[in-house]
């Protein structure tokens, strides 16, 4: 199943995934390797040092707002669509039933 089934181009959520993809599965088969694009120029064209980029890329770092917006600009989506991406992923990630927190109620 393709992210792009469950999150579009608008960054409308159709269906969570449980186990979504890091989004830079997507920025490398939709635009670094169609375009025949390293790492190196993919970063000159994001205006970041290369090892930013490819700390992204080897999934040590996510991917942040500010380089959403650089995506964005470069590859013409939105980087809304990217913060979606990274946070469906990131929530993925959280081991819930391990968290053992309780909501909170104003005693009255």
């Amino acid at each position: 199943m393709s992210i792009w089934s469950t999150i579009t181009e608008n960054g409308e959520n159709t269906m969570p995934m449980k186990n979504p993809p890091h989004p830079v599965g997507i920025l490398q088969d939709g635009y670094l390797e169609p375009l025949n694009l390293s790492i190196a120029k993919a970063a000159e064209i994001l205006g970041v040092r290369r090892q930013a980029l490819n700390n992204i890329v080897s999934g040590k770092s996510a991917i942040s707002a500010e380089m959403a917006v650089r995506i964005a600009r470069a590859f013409g989506t939105t980087a809304e669509l990217w913060m979606r991406l990274q946070t469906a992923y990131d929530l993925a990630q959280v081991p819930e039933s391990r968290i053992k927190v309780q909501r909170y109620r104003k005693a009255s």
